[in-house]
């Protein structure tokens, strides 16, 4: 059965990493658009999650991370570089936007920990991404 898996596996690595790159890209495209749309109410959000001044360069920090860091990757374009950046990122985000260990109501402190431990996950894929690369099916390998 190992084999089996392996065999697909390799047979179809482009594949599935750009199916993976896409994954991962449908996540943040739309979140940096959206940052950058709407700065203000990411500000808002930031500053009660008392990040520092000046927000606004925090806000537009993140907007083009995420947007770019997941245009690159979708393409397939310095994958490895938008990969580590965006895994530094999501760990960051995951301290400042879920810190469950904060929170005293239980329900609350439950949906915040999973929050964060889906961002750390995310980290992990993203990491796997840094170590592999794009795969055949990339601007790299064009």
């Amino acid at each position: 059965m190992v084999q089996l898996v392996d065999s697909i596996a390799e047979r179809n690595e482009g594949l599935v990493l750009l199916l993976g790159r896409l994954g991962i890209g449908v996540l943040y495209l739309p979140s940096g658009f959206n940052k950058m749309s709407d700065s203000a109410r990411f500000a808002g959000y930031l500053a009660a999650h008392g990040v520092p001044e000046p927000v606004i360069f925090w806000v537009w920090i993140a907007a083009l991370i995420e947007f770019f860091g997941a245009l690159a990757i979708i393409l397939g374009f310095q994958t490895r570089v938008a990969a580590i950046v965006l895994c530094l990122f999501t760990i960051v985000a995951a301290f400042i936007g879920h810190p469950y260990w904060t929170i005293g109501e239980a329900a609350a402190r439950m949906q915040q920990y999973v929050h964060f431990w889906k961002d750390i996950a995310i980290a992990g894929g993203l990491l796997c991404l840094f170590a592999r690369g794009a795969g055949a099916l990339s601007f790299e390998r064009s």
